[in-house]
């Protein structure tokens, strides 16, 4: 039998180590599962939606710190990839898309499901190309990956149904795809530069970010020696919360006041390997130093005083000696003993007793934090999910917390736990839902059931997208649209062959944990939590209090008063 393209991608993907596929089947991809199939080399991992593939391949390519493969057929089957390679593509994360397409020879003829890929795609990639020939193949897989994972992002093969099943007569080179670890750091001229204006400041503080992965005793040999406080971007605290005496917390908009007053009152901040997005949580007046591996990323999100190129571990081993070793513990000192309050605080509400339910929600992370084993992997839906994992999940060396930190799509929880637990099947992995986030893509529950996933899922039962709801009030806003309705996930898991536990008392739920991780499949705990629990930022600005006050007077204007009621019993009585 002659080889096809289909048959060389194949051997392509496998010689480059890919050993499972994301997807669903489609006529335009018949040859490339054929292949598959005749291979046997190759896993094809059926899910209920193609969105769902594509971040599910960014998790396990997190994971696994290579490369992943999605695949969907032709127009809209390929379409709905579009919004996980996005997240993928933001977060940095090396993906390869296989893009089934219509028939070579209709093409411009506006045929059955056509559509342009090569167009759509482009955003949201670093290479996106049309395989016409069999000539191509398979060398456009080394230029796909290649591309993918030297810029660290997406790559699209765009291929026709015909042409996947032409004969090809080319070879799979040996080496398929290179792999290399260069180090990058500033020039000798560069590191005296920022050197100078590290030991020249008197209140450093550091703000660092996902780029630190790897650096852990690098970053702390670096707050030792500048005695800085370190305030932790969110993507950062997987790589830096644990074994940290220098942590104070997070800023932005889901932080910490320690973390924020930590960056408002230094003299000079230092950025380290973070992109970390919004401007008014930067100090005014302080030099702002930057280090990344990304040149563009200088300055974009405030004036630098100055700003260098290179990756986080070897730039600081490089900078280290350059260093005066301050004596001064004063600044740390202070917001180290600032954030031990912030913390003690916000432990204060983690709590619940029996009988008084609903449960809180800052109560339930807190609980699953302290029965998760040592090497969890968590993944947390946007909005009030990754609100209480970024205060209430505490992180260990083994630990990982995944989630759509850029991109911050809804429903991105469960499709990435199930990219964790196929990269890791010994793996605990545990699912943060939003009931919103679930519901959206809620089918890909089948996929746990279908492919034997023990993922524990983890449902905020709050019956509203309730992150929403907070930004509603905060702009002084009736909450319209946000509800959900009231609904037994459990129930409806149980349905799918899945085993449900529902909690609506606080009592329960200690039990309802540790029932959920003993149990040797998948899991969905449906847990129903309090509604108008607030979120405070760090930072209140008057138009978000005024707004709020807005918001209580139409409230009561808009015979809603019990709604005051109830987020006062929440909030203010425990």
């Amino acid at each position: 039998m002659k080889r096809t393209v289909a048959d060389l991608l194949v051997e392509s993907l496998r010689s480059a180590g890919i050993e499972r596929i994301y997807g669903i089947v489609g006529d335009s991809l018949n040859a490339v599962l054929d292949s598959i199939r005749r291979s046997g080399k190759i896993e094809w991992i059926s899910v209920r939606h193609e969105e769902v593939a594509a971040f599910a391949a960014g998790s396990d390519a997190m994971l696994s710190n290579s490369i992943a493969v999605c695949a969907g057929s032709s127009g809209p089957g390929n379409l709905h990839l579009i919004n996980g390679l996005y997240d993928c593509h933001r977060n940095r994360i090396p993906v390869l898309a296989i893009a089934a397409h219509i028939p070579s020879n209709e093409l411009g003829g506006q045929y059955f499901q056509q559509t342009r890929p090569e167009l759509l795609f482009r955003d949201c990639s670093h290479y996106c190309e049309v395989l016409t020939r069999p000539e191509q193949m398979p060398r456009m897989v080394t230029m796909a990956m290649q591309h993918a994972i030297g810029q660290a992002g997406v790559s699209v093969i765009i291929l026709p149904g015909d042409v996947a099943s032409l004969h090809d007569e080319e070879t799979v080179p040996p080496q398929v795809i290179h792999v290399t670890k260069p180090v990058v750091r500033p020039s000798d001229e560069e590191l005296d530069k920022l050197a100078g204006y590290l030991n020249k400041g008197k209140k450093v503080t550091i703000l660092a970010g996902a780029g630190c992965a790897g650096a852990h005793t690098e970053a702390m040999a670096l707050c030792d020696a500048l005695k800085s406080p370190m305030v932790i971007a969110l993507r950062g605290k997987e790589h830096l919360e644990y074994d940290n005496p220098y942590s104070v917390g997070l800023t932005g908009l889901i932080g910490y006041a320690s973390g924020y007053h930590a960056m408002m009152d230094c003299d000079v901040l230092l950025m380290l390997g973070t992109d970390f997005p919004y401007r008014q949580f930067f100090p005014e007046k302080a030099d702002i130093l930057q280090i990344d591996i990304r040149g563009e990323h200088l300055g974009r999100r405030a004036a630098l005083s100055y700003g260098v190129v290179g990756d986080v571990k070897h730039t600081i081993d490089a900078l280290l000696p350059l260093l005066k070793v301050k004596k001064d513990t004063g600044h740390l000192d202070k917001y180290v003993k600032d954030y031990a309050k912030v913390r003690k605080d916000l432990d204060k509400m983690a709590t619940g007793k029996k009988g008084k339910g609903p449960v809180h929600p800052q109560y339930l992370t807190k609980v699953v934090s302290d029965y998760a084993s040592e090497n969890a992997i968590f993944t947390c839906d946007v909005g009030t999910p990754t609100l209480w994992a970024a205060r209430y999940l505490q992180m260990s060396e083994g630990r990982r917390l995944l989630g759509s930190f850029n991109h911050g799509t809804m429903a991105n929880a469960l499709p990435q736990a199930i990219g964790a637990q196929v990269s890791r099947r010994d793996a605990q992995v545990i699912s943060l839902s939003g009931d919103g986030g679930l519901a959206m893509l809620m089918g890909d529950l089948l996929t746990l059931k279908v492919h034997q996933l023990p993922v524990k899922v983890v449902v905020f039962n709050n019956t509203s997208l309730s992150f929403v709801e907070l930004e509603m009030k905060a702009a002084g806003y009736l909450e319209t649209g946000t509800s959900l309705g009231e609904f037994n996930y459990a129930s409806i898991a149980e349905g799918m062959g899945i085993k449900g536990i529902r909690v609506e008392d606080p009592g329960d739920l200690e039990d309802a944990v540790k029932q959920s991780f003993n149990h040797n499949g998948p899991v969905l705990l449906d847990v129903v939590v309090n509604r108008q629990e607030l979120a405070l930022p760090p930072k209140i600005e008057f138009e978000q209090a005024h707004g709020f006050t807005m918001w209580m007077l139409k409230t009561v204007l808009n015979g809603k008063g019990d709604e005051l009621v109830d987020l006062a019993k929440t909030n203010l009585f425990r």
